[in-house]
């Protein structure tokens, strides 16, 4: 009796927790997991873009996706050095979180796929989900002073305070002046010894510039376009612009700021996925307004004449880009304007600066044999906590305020900011900033001051650390390379302590350059300045002669 009891209490238990489960079962999701998650499959497509070969975890906070690190690195588009932290392209626009729609159709091309028409970028067309007539009256279109008002990826930064206004210390005192001795003469017979040496141990194609070297003795380069992307040097190496993405031909060069169609450049750059965006042929595209270029991104102007003009290029909360070839000039002032930012958004941006090229809260960024003047601003800033910056063989001229690296005083989070410039060539007409820097890192290698500067060549405030490394400083009328700038921000201690060395450096016609903090024989204090073994000054000419674009290879 007492076994026939237990019994039944067995079976009435089990009976009891087979209804608690079906009670459960029909009240929880299908895909309900143990952990309390919901999967992707309970959340409408507005909610979620899918990635191929991804996992999809659902970030409550920011309602964006969140790559698996190891399945993030196996995808096609990513290199196995990028970190999901560096590469996660979609995650850098908070508050558009329909951004990539069109990703799926995007991946189905062809890596090796040329688009130069509407006919072969008809998947890319058909990502427009909305006319765009619909679009320009739908909240798509978006103030940024409204609701984007907390959102950095669509605001301004601050005009950065006018350099005529810009007050120098007094380094008269300075205890650590460079300037020519007896074997800081430029001697060309010994540097063509070396570039012979150099050619030969390149198979005798070699120019003695790394970058150039790099790419340039392939004669069918381009058929291997992408392999430029190895090329790169300084803090920016590792930048992969669209080398994982198909290649796109610019066949238009017309540009309207919100509805520019296949074929032009606007459409190339503002597209989500990875693109290595080359030129049918020679062209000037006048840009209507400000031209927002997305992650991964490649403007590979090689083999044709092309200049871009009007309005201002903005690379904002992006990683991954590669701007090289192409001529930047006469830039313009504009907005406020509608301007595209991605295949399916369009926002409306406030009055840009007028600069040529404006990196801002980027990473990874290379610009490399481009020829930049005549901007309203800066021809090329780099501000608000941009970071692993490469600038190298461009020829700037023509201008007052060429380079700036940090935003304001009021701006430390740009103390991270890393940058390298190097193999370019200062030319004719120009005043200032070559570059001007505040708070973070930067490595100044193998320049050409070939033409002399009216006010100051390497400028600097907020303790930047500043390290020149063989280049070639030939003074004008005015001798000191370097200006201490007090612009009413934090002094660390005094001018005296920001560690601004030279070495290697070629003084010519009675330049000079005022350090100040540690000597650079201090090298491991100047380690985080060090992105690159700069190769003797006496090479400075020859490895810059092609600077900006090449035209006949």
């Amino acid at each position: 009796m007492i076994a026939a009891i237990s019994m039944l209490r067995c079976l009435l238990t089990v009976a009891l927790l087979i209804q608690c489960f079906a009670i459960l079962a029909t009240s929880l999701p299908e895909d309900y997991h143990y952990d309390g998650s919901l999967s992707q499959d309970e959340f409408t497509v507005d909610q979620f873009s899918r990635f191929p070969g991804i996992r999809s975890d659902y970030d409550t906070q920011g309602g964006s996706l969140l790559a698996d690190v190891d399945e993030f690195s196996d995808t096609e588009w990513v290199t196995e050095s990028d970190s999901a932290r560096e590469s996660n392209a979609w995650d850098l626009y908070p508050g558009a979180t329909g951004d990539n729609a069109d990703w799926e159709s995007f991946t189905m091309q062809e890596g090796n796929t040329l688009f130069s028409g509407e006919s072969e970028l008809s998947t890319f067309a058909s990502t427009e989900s909305v006319g765009m007539e619909t679009l320009i009256d739908s909240s798509a279109v978006t103030n940024p002073l409204s609701s984007f008002a907390d959102d950095t990826a669509f605001t301004q930064p601050a005009h950065d305070r006018d350099a005529d206004d810009e007050v120098f210390f007094d380094t008269s005192g300075a205890d650590m002046v460079y300037k020519a001795s007896d074997d800081g003469e430029l001697s060309l017979a010994a540097a063509d010894v070396m570039l012979e040496s150099l050619a030969a141990a390149s198979g005798g194609c070699g120019t003695g510039n790394p970058i150039d070297d790099c790419w340039r003795c392939d004669r069918n380069w381009r058929s291997h376009r992408k392999s430029l992307a190895t090329c790169v040097t300084g803090f920016g190496r590792g930048t992969v612009g669209g080398k994982n993405g198909p290649i796109y031909v610019v066949t238009n060069s017309s540009d309207d700021g919100v509805d520019s169609g296949p074929g032009t450049l606007r459409y190339g750059v503002t597209r989500s996925g990875p693109l290595w965006i080359i030129f049918k042929g020679d062209m000037t595209i006048r840009l209507a307004a400000e031209l927002w270029v997305n992650s991964f991104k490649t403007i590979d102007g090689r083999g044709a004449d092309v200049h871009i003009v009007g309005a201002q290029i903005t690379i904002q909360n992006a990683t991954n880009v590669i701007v090289h070839g192409i001529s930047i000039h006469d830039s313009e002032v504009t907005g406020p304007s509608s301007v595209r930012v991605s295949p399916t958004k369009v926002v409306v941006r406030v009055e840009s600066d007028g600069d040529g090229l404006h990196i801002l809260n980027s990473q990874k960024v290379w610009v490399d044999h481009c020829y930049l003047a005549n901007a309203t601003d800066g021809l090329l800033d780099a501000t608000r906590g941009s970071n692993f910056i490469t600038v190298s063989n461009n020829l700037f001229e023509n201008h007052n305020k060429v380079m700036l690296f940090g935003s304001s005083p009021d701006f430390p989070q740009d103390r991270k900011m890393r940058a390298t410039v190097i193999y370019n060539r200062f030319g004719v007409g120009l005043i200032q900033r070559l570059p001007r820097c505040r708070y973070g890192a930067f490595h100044i290698v193998n320049n050409h001051y070939s033409e002399g500067w009216d006010k100051y060549a390497i400028g600097g405030s907020e303790d930047p650390m500043i390290l020149s490394h063989g280049n070639v400083f030939n003074a004008g009328a005015k001798k000191e390379v370097t200006k201490h700038i007090d612009d009413a921000g934090p002094t660390f201690g005094g001018w005296q302590n920001w560690d601004w060395a030279s070495s290697g450096d070629i003084f010519l016609n009675d330049a000079f350059f005022t350090g100040s903090g540690a000597n650079a024989t201090k090298s491991k204090l100047y380690a985080k300045a060090f992105s690159t073994t700069p190769r003797p000054a006496i090479l400075v000419p020859a490895m810059t002669k092609s600077a900006g674009p090449i035209l006949s290879y």
